[in-house]
């Protein structure tokens, strides 16, 4: 059977949308735990029993629930996306395992409606290149913060886009370290920790992790 060179277009793109997107599906967690390294995560950002850690944009709370059992009982989660329902089925999740410490938050596209001066440590796994107005979502995460609070965040830089603008990639789904770090500093943070190689995204090399940790600038 022949096919159509358009419907071959369509059908790769809708491919590489479900590749793209598997890891998020709660079917597909347990294979992630082969190579997010969550608990390498929790380590350099420091996170122990009765912190009170942010997850901007959780989906449907893949890393929010390894948070859950990182800070136990006395801890609390606070689960922030911006897509009604992703925080649908991550509440159905929540009914189902039991969990109690796990606050589910709707947020806004600049602002991730954190309680001020209450983190200990805030995530941005894998999002902070969908952010459109990110120096006002650092304001806020500054904010909410408490005064030796950690920011983690993570992304992957696609071997293609390498040294293309912060805007090309952003619109590929990618991002430099070099943009973050700056815009990081720019918002009143010092970076602590940086890795420009924390492995493969989701089993593709051409997708490069990098991590940067930062603190607020107390200058």
């Amino acid at each position: 059977m022949r096919i159509h060179p358009h419907t071959l277009s369509i059908i790769l793109f809708l491919f590489g949308a479900f590749i793209s997107f598997a890891q998020y599906a709660k079917e597909d967690w347990e294979d992630r735990d082969t190579w997010m390294k969550v608990d390498q995560l929790f380590k350099l950002a420091e996170v122990g029993e009765g912190d009170k850690v942010a997850d901007i944009g959780c989906h449907e709370g893949y890393l929010s629930f390894h948070i859950s059992k990182q800070v136990g009982s006395n801890g609390k989660v606070f689960s922030v996306d911006v897509q009604e329902y992703r925080l649908e089925d991550l509440n159905e999740y929540i009914k189902e395992r039991k969990v109690s410490n796990i606050e589910v938050i709707l947020g806004d596209y600049d602002d991730p409606k954190l309680p001020e001066g209450l983190l200990d440590v805030v995530f941005i796994v894998d999002t902070y290149h969908e952010m459109d107005d990110y120096m006002k979502i650092l304001a806020h995460v500054r904010k909410a913060l408490k005064s030796d609070g950690i920011v983690l965040i993570l992304e992957k830089l696609k071997d293609p886009h390498k040294g293309k603008s912060r805007d090309a990639q952003a619109s590929s789904h990618t991002l430099a370290s070099k943009y973050v770090r700056q815009e990081l500093e720019e918002a009143g943070f010092k970076i602590t920790k940086e890795i420009n190689d924390f492995g493969i995204w989701n089993h593709e090399p051409e997708k490069n992790m990098w991590i940067l940790v930062a603190e607020k600038n107390k200058n």
